[in-house]
């Protein structure tokens, strides 16, 4: 179960705490178990800081705490604390990453069987989509139903995310596409055949959640081989 320790200081040296935490990383390359750290500073009270560390378990942690740098940085911050520090142990119960859910709803949006459903509480107005296959990009609400229903004519698909990663306002998302191929698809009439392609997308959110931007990396050249469009082209 993932654990996360909230750290509660007062001090008027942070710069100085900075630097001793700066330290600390250096000095633990290769044995530190924390996987994310984060330090908040009190909007109100300029020398009230709350610093939140993420462990995969209580066990990593524990086993984090002992190694003897951690143990000697740590006195050194007490030592610029206005206070002594307080500590509030946490295993987390639930894990929401929202931005990441917004994109998986996306690519679940495009698959949609039937009517393509509308996609304002997904995406913003403007929505700005890079295909490198692709003359121009695709800019706008309109635009993007455009081309996802160029693709939803052609085929009946499902996407599998294989990989997600989400920081800042970037998720990134590595997917699996399985289809079959219905009808028309660039001058390619149906086939029946089963296809697939692997690639990997990259979304901007915005602060309320939405997808702002895509960038799509895909093997479009394999899918037209699967779709016989490359036989004859070959020497």
């Amino acid at each position: 179960m993932t654990f996360m320790q909230l750290i509660d200081c007062r001090t008027n040296r942070f710069d100085e705490m900075n630097r001793l935490m700066d330290t600390w990383v250096e000095q633990t390359k290769g044995k530190r178990t924390a996987t994310h750290n984060v330090i908040g500073k009190d909007r109100s009270d300029g020398s009230h800081f709350v610093e939140i560390v993420e462990f995969p378990s209580y066990e990593e942690a524990m086993r984090n705490s002992n190694l003897p740098e951690t143990d000697r940085i740590f006195q050194e911050m007490v030592a610029l604390c206005d206070e002594t520090p307080t500590f509030t142990d946490l295993d987390v119960v639930r894990d929401e990453q929202l931005y990441a859910d917004t994109v998986r709803r996306f690519f679940e949006a495009l698959a949609t069987k039937g009517e393509l459903p509308p996609l304002n509480d997904l995406l913003v107005e403007d929505f700005h989509d890079h295909d490198p296959a692709n003359p121009q990009d695709a800019i706008g609400m309109d635009a993007v139903r455009r081309e996802a229903e160029m693709w939803r004519a052609g085929f009946d698909f499902s996407f599998t995310v294989e990989d997600q990663f989400a920081q800042g306002d970037r998720v990134c998302t590595r997917w699996t596409w399985n289809a079959t191929h219905k009808g028309d698809f660039l001058g390619i009439a149906a086939t029946g055949k089963k296809v697939s392609m692997s690639g990997t997308t990259i979304h901007r959110c915005t602060a309320d959640g939405k997808l702002a931007e895509g960038w799509w990396q895909f093997d479009r050249l394999g899918l037209m081989g699967q779709l016989g469009a490359l036989e004859g082209l070959e020497q």
